[in-house]
């Protein structure tokens, strides 16, 4: 049982050297990963209670109310 992990290491350890395209491939995917979280997270999706409360007190109350508020109050 434990040689299947020791092979399935050694399986993409060995694919991954090998790759020409593949590198290039997986460099375009982290690129595009990363603007999807760090760029549009930044101009897209403001930091709503830091903007909105002053306080952390505020901040949890708000919380608070949002999430133990009934669905037919929404």
């Amino acid at each position: 049982m434990t040689a299947l992990p020791k092979q399935l290491y050694f399986l993409y350890r060995d694919g991954f050297r090998s790759m020409v395209v593949g590198k290039t491939l997986w460099k375009i995917i982290a690129v595009k990963l990363f603007i999807m979280f760090a760029v549009l997270k930044l101009f897209f999706f403001p930091n709503y209670l830091n903007t909105n409360f002053h306080t952390e007190r505020d901040r949890a109350g708000h919380v608070l109310e949002n999430l133990t508020r009934s669905q037919s109050a929404r």
